[in-house]
């Protein structure tokens, strides 16, 4: 999945940003901070769409529970249990878990559509809703650039550990080498019969 996702990016770059994080994002967004760190994106325009793309899909979602959130849980009960727990997340943090949702993992999407559903008014989820995609954005596509430098640097690292331990190798088995063949000429020496 993973290689998919990163040849995304090589191919469509900041278009896949965009759509990967309307939808969900927290992958395509580190291995877009990664991408910066190589220098295939910026990490300004990465935070930049990130911020767009999360910010984007959210509304959308809370948009479409504010109009219809009724009639579609009336069609798909089963997601009940699931907007449950986000509602007693919401009821119990509130303003924080509004600006934090996204970090998350898998409450990101029905968070708006509780949010949606519940009382809080429509200028206040935008204001927080803007203030988390900031927060993340800048967050997640930071954290991936730090973690491809870091990777790059252990890669670089860790390829100086390999040549020095295969040059120790190298050097070992050519001493190892010459001492047994030195060992081998003494035992034939000693295995001669003298001379009468």
């Amino acid at each position: 999945m993973f290689e998919y996702l990163d040849s995304l990016i090589d191919a469509y770059g900041y278009y896949a940003l965009f759509v990967g994080t309307c939808l969900e994002g927290e992958t395509i967004m580190v291995l877009a901070g990664i991408a910066a760190c190589e220098g295939v994106l910026k990490l300004p325009w990465v935070i930049v769409l990130g911020f767009l793309g999360s910010l984007t899909g959210d509304q959308t979602i809370f948009f479409i529970s504010r109009i219809w959130g009724r009639r579609i849980l009336a069609r798909l009960p089963w997601l009940r249990p699931r907007l449950e727990k986000v509602n007693r997340m919401l009821e119990r943090h509130g303003t924080w878990y509004i600006i934090s949702f996204r970090f998350f993992y898998g409450l990101r999407n029905p968070t708006p559509f509780v949010i949606g559903l519940s009382s809080v008014p429509t200028a206040k989820f935008i204001l927080l809703n803007v203030l988390g995609a900031i927060l993340w954005a800048v967050t997640l596509g930071v954290l991936g650039y730090l973690f491809g430098a870091l990777a790059e640097r252990i890669l670089v690292d860790l390829k100086w550990m390999i040549l020095t331990f295969a040059g120790v190798g190298v050097i070992i088995w050519i001493v190892r080498h010459l001492l047994l063949r030195r060992a081998r000429r003494r035992a034939k020496q000693q295995q001669r019969p003298a001379s009468p």
